[in-house]
Parts: C-alpha cells; sequence; structure tokens
C-alpha cells in the first residue's frame, strides 16, 4: 500500500521533468498579440491637409484599439508649411507629409526616421455644382475671364499642378496660390473661385458642394504620402504604433474607402 503513493509521485516528478525541458509555457495572461495594445500617452501629429478627413477617421480606430494613447487635435496644413516647423523646433511625434520632398528636407535636418509611403494621390479640377463655366480641362484654365485658385508652388499639390499644367501647355495666371489644398477647395466652394486643382480626394469628400472634373494626365503627377516617426518624439513607442495602424489592413482600408491611392 505504502508503495502506490511513491510511485505516483515519481510519474509526477517525471512529468513536470519533461515539461520543463520541452520549453513549452503556458501563454502569460499579460501577453498580447496586438504589440500596439501596451502604447500609451498624448500623441502629437502634424499632417497634409489633404489627410485630415483620413486622419480623423484612423485616429478614432487607433483610439479605440489604443485606449491608453490620446491623440492631440491632429495639424494640418500645406507639408512645406509642417516640415518648416519641424525643423524649427516644434515638439512632434508623427509626421506624414504629401510628398517625398518635404519630408527629404526633414530627414536632411536629421529629424525623419524611416518614412514608408503609405498612400497615393492625384489631383481633379473642381467646380462649382454643375460645371456652370463648362469646364473640359486644364485648358479650360487658360481663358482670363476664369477665377482659377491653385496651391503656391512650394506645396505638394501647388508642385503637382505646375507639372500637369506645364505637360498640358495650359498657361494659368492664377487668381492666388494658397498654402494648403484645404484653403484651394474652400474658395471654390465659397464661389470666390470659378475652379482649383485639388487632390481626387477632396472632390469626394466635398459630396455635392462641387463638380470633380478628372484630368487626362493626372497620373504624370502622382502623390506619393510618406510618414515617419520623428527622431525628437516623447513618445516613440505610441508614435510608432500610430504609424504602423495607418500601414495596416484597417488603417488602408479607410484611406481606399476615401479615394486614396495604394503605396
Amino acid at each position: 500500500m505504502t508503495r502506490r503513493p511513491l510511485a505516483a509521485a515519481v510519474v509526477a516528478a517525471a512529468v513536470l521533468a519533461l515539461t520543463a525541458c520541452s520549453g513549452t509555457t503556458a501563454a502569460s495572461p499579460d501577453a498580447s498579440p496586438n504589440p500596439r495594445a501596451s502604447a500609451s500617452g498624448e500623441l502629437t501629429v502634424f499632417a497634409a491637409a489633404s489627410l485630415s478627413g483620413a486622419f480623423a477617421k484612423i485616429t478614432r480606430a487607433f483610439e479605440a484599439e489604443n485606449p491608453h494613447v490620446a491623440v492631440k487635435p491632429i495639424t494640418y496644413d500645406g507639408s512645406s508649411t509642417l516640415a518648416t516647423q519641424i525643423i524649427a523646433g516644434a515638439p512632434v511625434d508623427v509626421f506624414a507629409s504629401a510628398d517625398t520632398k518635404n519630408m527629404d528636407e526633414v530627414a536632411q535636418a536629421g529629424l525623419a526616421g524611416d518614412a514608408p509611403v503609405f498612400a497615393t494621390n492625384v489631383l481633379q479640377l473642381a467646380v462649382a455644382p454643375g460645371n456652370p463655366h463648362h469646364l473640359t480641362g486644364l485648358s479650360s484654365l487658360t481663358d482670363p475671364a476664369l477665377k482659377v485658385v491653385l496651391c503656391a508652388p512650394a506645396v505638394p499639390c501647388g508642385n503637382a499642378a505646375k507639372t500637369l499644367l506645364d505637360d498640358a501647355g495650359a498657361k494659368v495666371v492664377p487668381a492666388s496660390e494658397e498654402q494648403n489644398v484645404s484653403a484651394v477647395l474652400a474658395k471654390v466652394k465659397a464661389g470666390e473661385a470659378d475652379a482649383g486643382l485639388v487632390y481626387t480626394t477632396d472632390v469626394k469628400a466635398a459630396g455635392s458642394a462641387v463638380t470633380g472634373i478628372p484630368i487626362p494626365n493626372a497620373g504624370k503627377a502622382v502623390n506619393a504620402y510618406p510618414i515617419t516617426v520623428l527622431k525628437g518624439s516623447r513618445n516613440p513607442k505610441a508614435a510608432q504604433a500610430f504609424v504602423s495602424f495607418v500601414r495596416s489592413a484597417a488603417g488602408q482600408h479607410i484611406l481606399k474607402d476615401l479615394g486614396f491611392g495604394a503605396p
């Protein structure tokens, strides 16, 4: 009778030893399959004006997945303006530009880390609802009676507009040159301009407020959007989590739904 308990103890010890040798352990209750879930703290993001609608949705989805991270109200403006502010020392964690040129300037200042492209975009002609001036394309903009608004040349949408206008041989004297694409769209929506060159995504977001006219040679000036965790980030873990979310299937779905092209 006394041998049976002893035998059972020996067997139990052997099983424990084999388990330890195999290296197989139960999953820790604190282990998370999603590395973003452990991020916390506040996050400051600078993003191109054309990303305002997309990043508003992405931020809500990101914060739902990362309840311990609070994204401060995102600063939207022309990429060149944002890059200048970052180089001047603005405390920013994440920068999303509407072109690689301005991102390169931040990188040359030693402030940008890896900057993968996460989306693309092309320009479209935005006019008043119903196209009252019957514009057909870029050549229509040469009419001196028209008030045409463009982005400033230093801004990604302005650089792309110049490329397309030059390619089409259309010499346009703009009524004004704006510092970001949102300002161009606002003037068209308000009736202060007869036409403006904005991104396809801006026309889509404006709904019935404007009519969009596709540009046949738009593919010759595709804007690539890079994103980076800035080297001076005060919260690099949360910043990387945000960048990862933008590039994830969930983030890409939001961007595609709003009209952005794939990287």
